[in-house]
């Protein structure tokens, strides 16, 4: 073990619980995020040495600022907690579930990100990965792509992942001078229960988390204010 340590968001499960095992497997004590502490507890048991639990549901400030209070020192913060209530287009989408969908896949990355930031200023290498989507580039959502069918649906999810990666420069940007590396991953359609298109997919979570792993451990001259491809290839904004 190192002294390293490490929170993911949402690591109960999908991405996050594959993120969470590699980071471990580098040798971090890994707080594992969970809004749910029985299924928190299951997958430290499963993810094994340095796995420890943190309840935290991004959505409740209160909460966030309890769990916050309890790290003394935060090397890496991977915001990867996130919802898709639906598939549905923009013009079939209510406000409810925009408010719902920005509510942790946006307000919950500034109220964790902002809430840690103290513990992550006392790391010598402080890293900031959030969890975003290639579907959230409007580079890609305006030019042909092999992905998917630009503006055919998800307008919640992905107007909010877009959303976030406006975030992610704008925290690049204001913590450059403070040594932080900031970026954005687009994870690839996986096999996770994020929603029924992901659900039917094939793509392995854990290629994913390879990603994440590279941008959480990024060397001091890494990049910052980035977006790049789970298998690091830089995505257009």
């Amino acid at each position: 073990m190192n002294e390293r340590t490490a929170l993911v968001t949402g690591a109960n499960k999908g991405i996050g619980k594959h993120i969470a095992r590699l980071l471990a497997a580098e040798g971090l004590t890994v707080y594992v995020g969970s809004r749910d502490p029985g299924r928190g507890q299951r997958a430290v048991e499963e993810i094994g040495a340095g796995a420890r639990l943190l309840v935290l549901d991004v959505t409740d400030p209160d909460g966030v600022a309890q769990a916050a209070a309890q790290m003394d020192r935060l090397d890496v913060l991977v915001n990867n907690a996130g919802i898709s209530p639906s598939l549905a287009p923009p013009t079939d989408t209510g406000v409810e579930e925009y408010r719902r969908t920005y509510e942790t896949n946006v307000f919950g990355v500034v109220a964790v990100t902002n809430a840690f930031l103290p513990a992550l200023r006392l790391s010598p290498r402080r890293r900031i990965v959030n969890i975003s989507s290639g579907t959230a580039s409007l580079t890609w959502s305006t030019t042909p792509n092999p992905q998917f069918t630009p503006g055919s649906d998800g307008g919640a999810y992905r107007s909010s992942k877009a959303a976030l990666n406006a975030l992610t420069i704008l925290y690049a940007q204001t913590l450059a001078e403070d040594d932080f590396k900031v970026n954005a991953l687009a994870s690839g359609l996986r096999a996770t229960d994020l929603n029924p298109r992901a659900a039917a997919a094939a793509g392995d979570p854990a290629e994913a988390a390879q990603g994440a792993l590279r941008l959480a451990l990024l060397p001091d001259d890494g990049p910052t204010g980035g977006f790049f491809s789970w298998d690091g290839t830089p995505v257009p904004w």
